[in-house]
């Protein structure tokens, strides 16, 4: 453990896990290491569905399942949905929802691919926003990190577009999407 650390290794992969929401979630090299940062969406997406009986809620690229696993904790009644298009992910991600207990429907899937006519009061996703070649990528924890999970396009912005593209089919009406994007990418 000592050497794979001296070379940059996260101690979360090491250890195989990570605190998110106060709960302790396994990662794996399957999945970003939950940051405390996304946990901003969960907040948001809580606000967004309080007073509502039985939320329908979308976690996007669900990875270790920490988004979607918290909010089907944290929303009483909430019928919660997570896809992926990464297997190992999943797989991470269905363990963790087993062990804390929180009731997830989990489906492999490119984005909306295999949710045809659903909509949802709540979409929330932390997508890939890292331009490729950004330098970030070759240092720190990045390094050990899925590139898919990271970086999507010359700018990162290209999984945010299609998410925006084809959200409105699949969001109630008065339903709300919230997405993790990178600090200097807001205005865009």
């Amino acid at each position: 453990l000592v050497e794979r650390r001296a070379r940059g290794e996260p101690i979360a992969y090491l250890t195989g896990s990570r605190e998110f929401y106060g709960r302790d979630f396994a990662v794996s090299p399957a999945v970003l290491i939950p940051r405390p940062e996304t946990e901003l969406l969960v907040d948001l997406g809580k606000a967004a569905v309080a007073g509502l009986a039985a939320p329908r809620i979308l976690d996007l690229g669900t990875g270790s399942g920490c988004v979607a696993v918290t909010l089907a904790l944290e929303v009483p009644g909430a019928a919660v949905v997570a896809v992926d298009v990464s297997p190992a992910a999943l797989d991470v991600a269905r363990a963790n929802a087993q062990r804390l207990g929180a009731a997830v429907d989990f489906a492999h899937s490119d984005w909306f691919a295999v949710l045809a006519g659903e909509r949802f009061d709540l979409i929330v996703a932390n997508p890939p926003y890292v331009a490729d070649g950004d330098p970030h990528l070759g240092a720190g924890d990045l390094r050990f990190e899925p590139p898919g999970a990271l970086a999507c396009g010359a700018d990162g912005l290209a999984a945010i577009r299609r998410i925006l593209a084809q959200a409105p089919a699949h969001l109630a009406s008065a339903g709300a999407l919230y997405f993790e994007h990178g600090y200097d990418q807001g205005e865009a």
